[in-house]
């Protein structure tokens, strides 16, 4: 059942018409009074759907007090704000409060449904039947989802690690969802793999999967390349160029380094996903999209949204969910099996024979920082495996030995990438910081490059944007 709070009698009738067109229950209230009401009698509410202004009024004080005692009598009920575009702030200070979403007025029926729809499957259902959403309905289990790990993530599965495996319960529950989702976690970590993985178990496997690396686009390009243009729009136009987000249609768009978006490029991405519409440079009719949103940042965002370079309303708008990727340091007992994996891939792409790994080999691939983490790994493993002397491509599968990589193999190539053992960067009072160690790291790739920062960002594998803020922080 869903609460429709608002003090505007035809906007209640026009929301109970769509809802129960929808096959939603749906209860109202005209202020907060009678909501409070409804809250504490019905256990059966499982939406709150609430204006931020009842009064004459517009500062949205009775809302967000709504929005705080129902949290404190239901705090696990989600609630949705109803608020003009010109009054996101209100709607901003509401997701603090906890507010699960917010939409502006005039809304678009498909896209309230769809939020309204995402709350719901991913709230647990108050139903004493226990139910569950009907959006989930029929649907596999969480743990048979999670057992149904998508094949670039087959390796992650079962590692043993407390956090991969939360990480990947977490995907099979969210995956059905429209939900937007953050994923953050330093360069290496995997983000693009849980990105992939999301939209591969989800309503929307058989779309389109689109990456963008937000990164590399500049802010006089970022309409053309995410909007696309019409021949003659401006100066270079001499063909009609299809956008990102239309290209993604019916499928799932991954936004990659969403951290490097520049302000003004950050408005117009905040546009398009709050009212799925956009229009194409040179072209005035307005075209409304259909995607699942998935973000990926190795920034801290909640830090610039402090220093005002991160808008704070598209920060609530795409953290709806969020999952943060340990580096590979905090997680060395997964290792072994990544190690495995990588070995075996890399064998059949060049008909290598099978390929085991010492232990001396293994416990010291465990003592290295991987500054890269898991990109690191696979590059060390690939590079150890390729140069090994006594390993030839064989055609014959039924002929292959076992060959054994040691821990000399990797030694000689993990000294001249970053893997440095710990033991370089401990200094006599101890270990050395991970500050210490990513300044020290940056310093020597940058000498290793004679200063050329573009060698030196595809070497630590991040963006030369996210490189330049390193650099100035530890004042290389």
């Amino acid at each position: 059942m869903i609460l429709v709070v608002d003090d505007d009698k035809n906007i209640r009738l026009s929301l109970k018409l769509i809802l129960e067109h929808n096959e939603y229950e749906v209860v109202l209230a005209e202020g907060p009074k009678e909501a409070m009401q409804i809250v504490r009698n019905t256990p059966t509410i499982e939406l709150v759907l609430m204006d931020l202004n009842y009064t004459r009024a517009t500062d949205g004080e009775e809302g967000l007090t709504l929005l705080k005692q129902v949290k404190v009598f239901r705090p696990e009920l989600p609630c949705i704000l109803m608020t003009a575009w010109g009054s996101i702030d209100l709607a901003v200070q509401g997701m603090r409060a906890g507010a699960f979403d917010f939409i502006t007025k005039p809304w678009d029926n498909g896209v309230l449904l769809d939020r309204i729809e995402t709350a719901r499957s991913l709230t647990p259902d108050p139903s004493p039947r226990g139910e569950g959403s009907k959006y989930l309905q029929g649907q596999k289990t969480t743990d048979e989802r999670a057992h149904d790990v998508p094949t670039p993530l087959a390796p992650w599965r079962g590692v043993g690690g407390e956090a991969i495996s939360g990480i990947l319960a977490t995907v099979a529950r969210i995956a059905p969802t429209n939900a937007p989702v953050l994923i953050t976690g330093e360069s290496g970590t995997g983000k693009e793999l849980i990105a992939e993985a999301i939209h591969r178990q989800s309503q929307r496997a058989n779309g389109p999967f689109v990456k963008v690396n937000l990164g590399g686009i500049s802010t006089s390009l970022f309409e053309s390349e995410m909007f696309g243009h019409k021949k003659g729009s401006f100066t270079d136009a001499k063909a009609d160029r299809i956008g990102r987000f239309e290209m993604a249609k019916g499928g799932t768009i991954f936004l990659d380094e969403i951290g490097e978006l520049s302000l003004a490029s950050q408005v117009k991405l905040l546009r398009v996903l709050q009212d799925q519409t956009y229009e194409v440079l040179g072209d005035s009719q307005t075209r409304r999209t259909d995607v699942r949103v998935v973000c990926a940042t190795n920034a801290d965002l909640r830090a610039m949204v402090e220093e005002k370079t991160f808008r704070e309303d598209l920060f609530y708008r795409i953290n709806i969910i969020s999952l943060h990727l340990p580096p590979l340091r905090d997680r060395r007992e997964d290792i072994p099996l990544l190690v495995n994996h990588f070995l075996r891939l890399a064998c059949e792409a060049n008909n290598l024979p099978h390929v085991s790994v010492s232990t001396e080999a293994i416990g010291y691939l465990q003592t290295l920082p991987f500054l890269g983490n898991i990109r690191e790994l696979k590059n060390l493993v690939e590079r150890a495996l390729l140069m090994k002397e006594s390993l030839t491509p064989d055609p014959s599968p039924k002929e292959r030995g076992v060959v054994t990589l040691g821990r000399q193999d990797f030694e000689c190539f993990s000294t001249d990438s970053l893997s440095t053992p710990l033991s370089v960067w401990r200094g006599a009072g101890g270990e050395a910081s991970l500050a210490s160690m990513e300044r020290n790291a940056i310093a020597a790739c940058i000498a290793k490059h004679n200063g050329n920062l573009s060698l030196v960002a595809k070497e630590l594998g991040i963006s030369r944007g996210a490189l330049y803020r390193k650099i100035e922080k530890h004042g290389l």
